[in-house]
């Protein structure tokens, strides 16, 4: 699938009414998730624990 066919997929996706915004956030977002399952399936990803380790200096 080309990267105009996925971005139709989304824009289709959406509901009629959807802003500019939100068309671009749609797309953003699945843009970074498929780049992340990309990276996990390439064994680019880190562990669960290691995902908690690395957020505790942000969570108080």
């Amino acid at each position: 699938m080309t990267v105009k066919d996925t971005a139709k997929q989304v824009i289709d996706a959406l509901p009629d009414q959807a802003s500019m915004d939100d068309i671009i956030h749609a797309l953003y977002v699945g843009i970074k998730f498929e780049h992340g399952e990309r990276e996990i399936r390439e064994g680019k990803g880190i562990s669960h624990e290691e995902a908690k380790q690395r957020l505790q200096k942000w969570v108080k």
